[in-house]
């Protein structure tokens, strides 16, 4: 072989070694970075050579060795897909009523593909389910814990980060500052039909689920259907949970023609998840 052919052979050779050498670097690092009950899901069939198996084997022992360290590396996953603000928003949809990807995508703003790829970490964390209908697929949320979850997060947020207070006071305050109404309270005052119960929400969102005897006027038709609601009786509103601007935009509205209004101290979800009385279907 003449030596330049040999000397560009081994100079091939080498950076073949080069690439696969990185690369069995780059799977361990992702495999040390999961649980081991995410391993279940890896994608094993997407081409890795069996030395590359053979020498992140060492990782995965370290991985596996530690108990505690698995089970926070499992916690990390759920709190990494709760960090992005449209997730947030995914989850606070998908407590009102199961959603396919496109409902959903609509409802947030994003694109399909981009709903999407946000509702699948959202899966792989635990924090929601789907199921096949037909050609779609619908999401909801895994469970009532998960609700728990959002509520802790909120309930620590409010607490120790200022920029939450500040928005708090300067825009939801601003617009309802008084009392809002207790879960309880307001069972017992509607059973007595002491106040009306106004639902904010979308129709189909009130069809899946609402408390028993409420009204439901969407925020954008509340105006026009004024008419509609007695101005002697006092109004409790609510809409999709505490920081739902929907029930805040309407108790200002509200007040300004005139009426008593006050807000749920949170919204259906929380509601139905308290285990209180719960009507579906349109209003009679």
């Amino acid at each position: 072989m003449p030596p330049n052919s040999r000397s560009r052979g081994l100079r091939h050779g080498g950076e073949a070694a080069g690439r696969e050498a990185r690369a069995e670097h780059g799977l361990a690092r992702r495999l040390s970075c999961i649980g081991p009950a995410a391993l279940l899901d890896w994608p094993w069939e997407t081409g890795y050579s069996s030395n590359h198996l053979n020498n992140v084997t060492p990782h995965l022992a370290i991985v596996s060795s530690s108990p505690k360290q698995a089970l926070f590396a499992e916690f990390a996953a759920v709190a990494r897909a709760l960090g992005h603000a449209h997730r947030l928003e995914l989850l606070e949809h998908l407590a009102q009523a199961e959603r396919g990807v496109e409902a959903l995508a609509a409802r947030v703003g994003l694109s399909v593909a981009n709903a999407s790829q946000h509702l699948q970490q959202l899966r792989r964390a635990g924090l929601v389910a789907c199921r096949r209908d037909g050609r779609f697929v619908l999401y909801r949320l895994a469970d009532d814990g998960v609700l728990a979850l959002l509520a802790a997060l909120r309930q620590v947020t409010e607490r120790n980060v200022a920029e939450v207070d500040r928005l708090i006071r300067s825009y939801f305050n601003d617009r309802d500052s008084l009392e809002p109404v207790a879960r309880d309270e307001l069972l017992e005052r509607s059973r007595a039909g002491l106040v009306t119960v106004l639902d904010l929400r979308p129709e189909d969102e009130f069809v899946c689920g609402h408390v028993p005897g409420a009204k439901n006027i969407p925020l954008r038709e509340l105006e026009a259907r004024l008419v509609e609601l007695d101005p002697r009786q006092e109004i409790v509103a609510y809409c999709r949970g505490p920081y739902c601007v929907l029930s805040y935009e309407a108790v200002a509205l509200l007040r300004r023609h005139g009426f008593t209004v006050r807000r749920l101290q949170d919204g259906l979800p929380e509601w139905r998840a308290a285990g209180l009385p719960l009507a579906t279907g349109h209003a009679v």
